[in-house]
């Protein structure tokens, strides 16, 4: 029991998403993908790695 509630909810949600009308933007996407867009790196903030990693050499011990 008290499940009708929560289902109602998954109802509106699947059919708002089901008929909802979107432009999408293919082009953008494509950028997106691919990567060729130079700023998308420093703005997902993927910028080459953790700060806060330590890096290690060929002996296993930390060099920080």
């Amino acid at each position: 029991m008290g499940r009708g509630r929560a289902k109602a909810k998954q109802t509106k949600v699947a059919r708002d998403l089901k008929y909802r009308t979107i432009e999408t933007d293919f082009s953008e996407l494509q950028r997106e993908l691919h990567g060729d867009d130079p700023d998308a790196a420093a703005m997902d903030g993927t910028d080459g790695g953790d700060p806060n990693e330590r890096e290690y050499d060929d002996s296993g011990s930390a060099t920080r």
